[in-house]
């Protein structure tokens, strides 16, 4: 009540100050209501169900193949949540976006980010089985120099890799006609036989389980892709925030364990 009193008195006395300003208001306010209704339902442990709207942004493909199939469940533990969903492959400013929570792949080009990694998986030498039986199947990484590649132009991707095996490095800078902006170019470039790629598992999951598209290589370890949850700096993290970051954290795991299963029956 102390706030609604104390924003009527602010509109009356300044009329001029009213549109920017009370838009700034209103927006800290609801964020201080939001945060004191979220520390109450941190007192009532676990089972508290989140309300209001949580903003978050992903990459297109993996909220494609990984964030939007589970949502649901996310929904159903909390049915007075609304989502907002905001796809980019690129780095967008959270705080300009009005984001609560991104989900960003690989290094994070910001260090002074507040994030927790929640994730990781294995990168792989990918390419359809009809891609392999035409151009022959890499024994090395030096053989993908003479092999087509589709290339993710972007911060968690390029051309120029390191490969190990034991105590052995070999660095190598693929070749390829395409490149493209987006990780979604990169899966259809690969279906479609332009080339191979290294890609995380995550990008190729639907194809490696259903044998769609095969590895290579897999003698050789590329490094990992890390999965980061991210947060605005210089905001309260919101516990709605923290709570979808911890579910992905473990929807993914579990996802792992049951593709672990599957090779293993393999």
């Amino acid at each position: 009540m102390r706030i609604g009193w104390a924003y009527t008195c602010c509109s009356v006395r300044r009329t001029a100050w009213r549109q920017p300003r009370r838009a700034i208001f209103y927006e800290r306010a609801k964020r201080i209501i939001e945060e004191a209704d979220e520390a109450e339902i941190a007192t009532r442990g676990a089972a508290a169900t989140f309300s209001g709207r949580l903003r978050l942004s992903a990459a297109v493909s993996f909220a494609r193949l990984h964030v939007m199939p589970r949502l649901p469940i996310f929904l159903a533990d909390h049915p007075s949540l609304d989502v907002d969903v905001i796809l980019d492959d690129r780095d967008i400013d959270l705080i300009e976006a009005g984001i609560d929570v991104g989900l960003r792949l690989g290094q994070l080009a910001d260090s002074v980010i507040t994030a927790r990694k929640i994730g990781q998986c294995a990168r792989r030498v990918i390419a359809t089985p009809a891609y392999f039986r035409h151009r022959g199947v890499p024994q090395s990484p030096a053989d993908l120099l003479a092999h087509e590649a589709v290339i993710y132009d972007q911060r968690s991707g390029g051309a120029t890799w390191a490969f190990r095996c034991g105590t052995t490095e070999i660095p190598v800078s693929l070749a390829g006609r395409v490149r493209v902006s987006a990780a979604e170019g990169v899966r259809e470039g690969v279906l479609a036989g332009l080339g191979l790629a290294i890609a995380s598992e995550w990008l190729f999951a639907p194809e490696l389980k259903s044998g769609a598209v095969t590895c290579v290589l897999e003698n050789w370890s590329l490094p990992p892709l890390d999965l980061w949850a991210v947060f605005p700096t210089g905001h309260q993290v919101s516990a709605k925030a923290r709570a979808f970051a911890s579910f992905i954290e473990q929807q993914l795991s579990i996802g792992v364990a049951e593709a672990r299963t599957i090779s293993a029956v393999r």
